[in-house]
């Protein structure tokens, strides 16, 4: 290989498997004798790469963890396989994938060859996945559409579909992604309504960016002169699954904290529910079956343990989690979840009983 920078991207590609090259291997690799893979080595590290040689007969090269993270150069099949793992998390919103794989997912689809990009959608439309079914499932390239306006500062149209089945046309300027449980929200101003929204994603329909750049504006604070007067037009029905875990960072959009205005927002559009509730089962069987975000359950040193925690979800979410427990539990408060658990139990009961 006489292309020298062809020839040192690909050197960097064999270098970032995580092994230990030996100097003849990588020669033969790229059809060079090994003094020019000394020279390539010494280019390298020239640029910033940390390569560790190792002396001996079974010696040879290996990149090792720097200061900085250099460019990472995949192949083909790595490209495709990180493609499609992201693009699955992202639409399933699986709790724990945050907005960091969104931005990754992002930044891979714009850097793909339409050839990559024709197999990852083959794959993804070839392929069905499983999911919990307690959650709205997104197109990923609605979540990239999104990340990629927020990043632009370009303003967005879509459609949306409100909470009663409203439909409506709407023009943006997004403001962040926010990770909430199981569902994704976007904070933006809505140009036609003259204020800020936060819209569920799993509703926005035909999004696309205009390319109309903008200034961002700043994010109203709680109690501040521009607090806005309204609710969230993503979350009027109070399905929330869970409190916002962080925001999308456009990285210089400037003002307030878009995860705490989307939280103001759930608790404005959903009275909060005060848990308190004993379940006949250790702390740990419990926590395991209950989501992360209505807290974590305390041992009452009987064998059994306690929550006491604060949520924003609907009543029939919480009744219903709390029942997948499978154990027998008490609910102490609030006394609404106590009335419904009651007539829950009575329908449930009755919808056991022979014809």
């Amino acid at each position: 290989m006489t292309d020298t920078p062809a020839r040192l991207l690909k050197l960097l590609s064999l270098l970032q498997t995580p092994r230990e090259w030996p100097g003849g291997e990588l020669a033969d690799r790229l059809d060079v004798s090994p003094r020019t893979i000394r020279r390539d080595i010494d280019r390298l590290r020239d640029l910033g790469y940390p390569v560790e040689a190792s002396r001996g007969s079974v010696g040879g090269y290996r990149l090792v963890a720097g200061a900085a993270m250099p460019p990472l150069l995949l192949d083909d099949e790595e490209a495709v396989a990180i493609a499609v793992g992201l693009r699955a998390g992202a639409g399933h919103a699986i709790e724990g994938v945050d907005e960091a794989s969104v931005r990754a997912l992002a930044k891979l689809e714009q850097v793909l060859p339409s050839r990559l990009r024709h197999r990852v959608s083959a794959l993804q439309n070839a392929t069905v996945a499983l999911t919990r079914g307690d959650g709205s499932t997104i197109d990923p390239r609605t979540l990239t559409t999104l990340a990629s306006a927020v990043t632009g500062r370009e303003r967005l149209r879509f459609a949306y579909r409100s909470g009663d089945g409203t439909p409506s046309k709407r023009l943006v300027e997004p403001y962040r992604l926010v990770s909430a449980g199981q569902r994704w929200y976007l904070v933006a101003y809505d140009l036609g309504r003259e204020d800020w929204r936060t819209f569920r994603v799993d509703r926005v329909g035909e999004p696309y960016a205009t390319g109309a750049r903008f200034a961002p504006r700043p994010l109203p604070v709680e109690g501040g002169p521009d607090a806005p007067a309204t609710g969230s037009d993503g979350v009027r029905d109070g399905s929330g699954n869970g409190k916002a875990r962080g925001n999308h960072d456009s990285g210089g959009s400037g003002g307030g904290d878009a995860a705490a205005f989307l939280a103001r927002s759930m608790r404005r559009m959903q009275p909060e529910l005060r848990l308190d509730v004993r379940f006949s089962a250790p702390a740990e069987f419990v926590a395991a079956r209950l989501p992360a975000h209505l807290g974590a359950p305390e041992p009452d040193g009987e064998g059994g343990c306690r929550l006491r925690s604060s949520c924003t979800d609907s009543l029939e979410w919480v009744a219903l989690r709390l029942a997948l427990v499978d154990c027998e539990f008490s609910a102490q408060g609030p006394p609404q979840l106590v009335e419904y658990l009651a007539d829950l139990g009575s329908r449930l009961t009755r919808a056991a009983r022979p014809a």
